[in-house]
């Protein structure tokens, strides 16, 4: 009488052991890769330097109006992105250094440079109306409402808002100029 059970080297067992590997190697990367996405782990270079505002803040509605008076338009066709910054009114020497860094910001972006507006909401310092990006807004408490945190007591944060009108990302007081840069190309890149 012959056994039914293969002997150790016969092709059949091997089979069952590579048909048996290959279902621990797909469902297992599928159940790591499901473990990885719950738990909200994400790889570096699809991390955002700014703080992600969901739901996003909506200016859409409000009309901000620039210091001498006149409307600024969302004009979601036009594509411009913008960077904002509320800073206190007695904000000086810091809000230079910070405006100067967002300049930099902004020219380092090269060709979509001309895409970016520089958002002051106040009045900026008179040495900084040079800039040509800035556009001083008309201080309203409807905008600084809709701003998330906007009043920090660490200082002033930067927002990035989208050409709709959505404010989509939030720099807290102290932030590495860098990763706005970053962040900001990679938005860009989303025509």
């Amino acid at each position: 009488m012959t056994s039914s059970v293969p002997a150790p080297g016969h092709p059949s067992r091997r089979g069952r052991l590579m048909l048996i590997a290959l279902f621990a190697l797909f469902f297992g990367s599928m159940l790591v890769a499901g473990a990885l996405r719950f738990s909200g782990w994400q790889p570096s270079g699809h991390r955002n330097h700014g703080e992600l505002l969901s739901p996003p803040a909506d200016l859409r509605m409000l009309a901000p109006r620039l210091a001498d008076g006149g409307a600024y338009a969302w004009e979601p066709a036009a594509r411009i992105w913008r960077i904002a910054l509320a800073p206190s009114p007695d904000c000086a020497a810091d809000c230079r250094a910070l405006a100067g860094d967002l300049d930099k910001v902004r020219q380092l972006l090269g060709h979509r440079a001309d895409h970016v507006h520089l958002l002051w909401i106040g009045t900026p310092p008179a040495d900084l109306a040079a800039l040509p990006a800035l556009h001083a807004l008309q201080p309203d408490p409807a905008l600084l409402a809709v701003l998330p945190r906007a009043a920090d007591p660490a200082g002033t944060p930067v927002y990035v808002i989208d050409p709709n009108g959505f404010v989509i990302l939030r720099y807290a007081p102290g932030f590495d100029p860098a990763g706005l840069r970053a962040d900001l190309a990679k938005l860009l890149k989303l025509k």
